[in-house]
């Protein structure tokens, strides 16, 4: 296997959507990207989810790869940052008045740090959305991704209360030699705390997020990691390979190459993880994921209901995400679309009742297919692919994987081995047809390994 993981340890991107962003070249105006979305909801019980993104924190963790404002000013960004969520919104619900009528069934919040927001205007920002929108109350989903040494009872009340029953919490590693190399010091008890606090509060699900391949983190710090998190048996994990892209962000420049573990020894620290979830009642789901028994991420993996989008895994599947805040990326059946990511011009756009338009894509019936065809591979590891459009190509770019016993062929279906799950980014790349016209020199991704 450690030849493998050498052989195939190149750039691929993780798939939570086709095209990737970097090769969206068809950009819809603001009106076209309104016009589809009225489309989708032209029937009216067409669910849909909404995202939206608080960017800000106290402190920047030199593993983050995602849009952030570094600041400890509240007052400075806080109150303005919600009005100006708030005044996207209004943007969308006049462009768009279907969002008022149609079933939403889920909300998730991320960052940066959601819980940077005091109580109050979390609160504020929340009920300005969702007082105006039909809650699928049968279906609803509300999560939100947690920092614990900035989220308090407080916060986690005021979610329950507003119907919030999943949590995400950022854990990473629980040794503190490795939390001081990333800057991310976070005591195990305090985590403890949050977990148990949602617990009591009713939420029904607890995720943790963990990173394999940090700077510092060798067999033992694996091992005390994986002892503490079983100690507290989340619900969910999500088991990340650290992503080094420092032509993204420059901060993991300040990672050393010593303090790296290697391929070989970084995927060893993935398949140590693995096995001891495994061995506790985890099930694999997916790319990363692992759920106990009873977790809804499991029962729609089982059902054939897993999806995955901009979010990842999810068991709500919708016609629409939209994305509210800076940087936020939206879909429709046809379209993609993200706002601006530079705070400024967003607050700019936001604050004269623009859609903060930054890019987008519009999906050519052939991106509609390959989407679909690496959908399924992704959440259900075989895809049967249509003979006219990829045919013999595809056969041809699988070949050596083939022979690596990684994937197979009944007819026309693709089927991805036991031992071959651990290389599915590579396998999706093989369908990815604008990955293969571009050819690209530079790097664009973080390894698949």
């Amino acid at each position: 296997m450690a030849d493998l993981f050498e052989k195939y340890d190149r750039p691929a991107p993780r798939y939570t959507s086709y095209p990737t962003v970097p090769y969206w070249d068809d950009a819809p105006s603001t009106d076209e990207w309104t016009a589809s979305l009225n489309r989708a909801f032209e029937d009216p019980q067409s669910p849909w989810s909404l995202y939206i993104h608080i960017p800000f924190c106290e402190s920047l963790c030199s593993y983050c790869a995602c849009n952030t404002t570094i600041t400890r000013k509240h007052d400075r960004y806080e109150t303005p940052y919600v009005e100006h969520v708030l005044e996207e919104w209004e943007s969308y619900q006049k462009a768009v008045p279907a969002l008022n009528t149609r079933p939403l069934k889920n909300i998730h919040l991320g960052g940066g740090t959601p819980t940077f927001l005091t109580p109050e205007n979390l609160g504020r920002l929340l009920s300005g959305i969702l007082s105006k929108v039909q809650i699928d109350r049968e279906n609803f989903e509300g999560s939100i991704e947690v920092h614990p040494n900035y989220t308090t009872d407080a916060h986690l009340k005021l979610l329950s209360e507003l119907g919030f029953n999943r949590i995400s919490i950022g854990v990473q590693d629980f040794n503190l030699k490795v939390q001081k190399l990333v800057n991310r010091v976070q005591p195990f008890e305090t985590t403890r705390a949050t977990l148990e606090a949602a617990r009591n509060l009713g939420f029904v699900s607890v995720n943790f997020d963990l990173i394999y391949g940090l700077p510092g983190q060798g067999q033992a710090e694996m091992v005390h990691t994986m002892d503490k998190t079983l100690e507290l048996l989340p619900d969910r994990i999500a088991l990340y390979s650290l992503a080094i892209v420092p032509w993204i962000k420059p901060a993991q420049r300040h990672f050393k190459d010593e303090d790296l573990p290697e391929a070989g020894e970084k995927r060893a620290l993935y398949e140590y993880a693995k096995n001891r979830l495994l061995s506790a009642g985890y099930i694999e789901i997916g790319m990363d994921h692992f759920a106990l028994e009873n977790d809804d991420l499991l029962i729609a993996m089982n059902e054939g209901r897993l999806h995955r989008n901009f979010m990842g895994y999810t068991d709500q599947k919708t016609n629409v995400l939209l994305g509210l805040g800076v940087s936020s990326i939206s879909a429709s059946p046809d379209c993609f679309h993200q706002n601006q990511k530079i705070l400024t011009l967003y607050e700019t756009q936001a604050s004269e009742g623009k859609i903060p338009t930054m890019r987008g894509h519009k999906l050519s019936e052939q991106d509609i297919i390959v989407q679909g065809q690496i959908l399924e591979l992704m959440t259900r590891f075989e895809v049967t692919f249509n003979d006219r459009i990829q045919g013999k190509t595809v056969r041809e770019r699988l070949e050596p994987m083939v022979a690596d016993a990684l994937v197979y062929f009944e007819g026309d279906t693709i089927k991805i081995t036991d031992k071959g799950r651990g290389f599915l980014r590579v396998v999706c790349t093989a369908l990815d047809e604008r990955l293969i016209a571009a050819k690209p020199q530079s790097m664009t991704f973080s390894s698949a390994i």
